[in-house]
């Protein structure tokens, strides 16, 4: 059953290492950050659209680099990686803006410490308080 579901994942998307999703899951687990891409990253407003991605906010590439020194795995988690064209946009615009190789995906795992998000609401561990 597991070997259909990576079959089945390895037709949809590349990750930025250029590893299917299935690959992905399974090959290297450890803690990593989450930073995501419009909105956190790079500017994302009224006149922003899906073919290109906005100027770099620099508070945010910054503490990513800071992220990254400090030996943190930090990948980009934007739905922008459930379409595979993005992702090399979304390549593209790092090299541009100085920030290495990240990681790129859209998935949400057990490995994952924190997530940097314009859109989330922190949401207190266990109660459904609203932080």
């Amino acid at each position: 059953m597991l070997s259909t579901i990576k079959k089945i994942l390895a037709n949809i998307v590349q990750n930025s290492s250029g590893n299917t999703i299935a690959e992905s899951v399974t090959a290297s687990p450890g803690p990593w950050y989450g930073v995501d891409l419009d909105g956190t990253l790079a500017v994302w407003n009224e006149t922003s659209t899906l073919d290109r991605i906005g100027a770099p906010i620099p508070a945010m590439v910054d503490m990513v680099r800071r992220m990254v020194d400090n030996g943190i795995r930090v990948k980009i988690f934007t739905a922008r990686a459930c379409d595979p064209a993005q992702i090399q946009k979304i390549r593209a615009w790092m090299t541009r803006n100085g920030l290495p190789d990240l990681e790129i995906t859209n998935v949400k795992d057990f490995y994952m410490e924190r997530l940097y998000d314009d859109r989330a609401i922190r949401v207190e561990r266990n109660t459904g308080r609203i932080l």
